[in-house]
């Protein structure tokens, strides 16, 4: 499986990318590499992972749409997982921005999927496709 994780140097982002490789997936893992934690620690994280063979990282910003939108017409993904956030913030305008990026990387995932969408999980650990329950958002 080919699987995109945004926010794939941070600190969950950089863990799950560890568990998928190990499990032998193919990631490709997007970082906007921000500086409000010292980002010695997200170049240590991504230190972990950044030269396995299955793995391939782009330092893009996901409000950046053209960028997001290019990843998926390069790539062919299996999966998504967003986990890409600013760390501390509870702001209204930090809610907006967070909106916008999930927009972002939402629209072509829906643009380019052929089947259903991701959510919940199955007694294997991996997600279940609204495919797999009938339901759809």
């Amino acid at each position: 499986m080919t699987i995109l994780v945004t926010g794939s140097a941070g600190f969950i982002g950089s863990a799950l990318t560890l568990r998928l490789l190990e499990r032998g997936d193919s990631v490709i893992g997007i970082d906007n590499h921000n500086d409000y934690y010292d980002p010695s620690l997200k170049e240590a994280r991504l230190a972990r992972h950044k030269d396995h063979h299955n793995y391939q990282h782009f330092r893009i910003n996901i409000e950046d749409g053209d960028a997001v939108a290019n990843l998926f017409k390069d790539h062919e993904f299996n999966g998504v997982v967003n986990l890409a956030a600013q760390a501390g913030v509870r702001s209204r305008s930090h809610l907006d921005q967070r909106l916008c990026q999930r927009r972002a990387v939402l629209h072509p995932v829906r643009a380019h999927s052929s089947g259903g969408w991701l959510r919940g999980r199955r007694s294997d650990g991996l997600l279940r496709s609204t495919d797999e329950t009938g339901r759809r958002p």
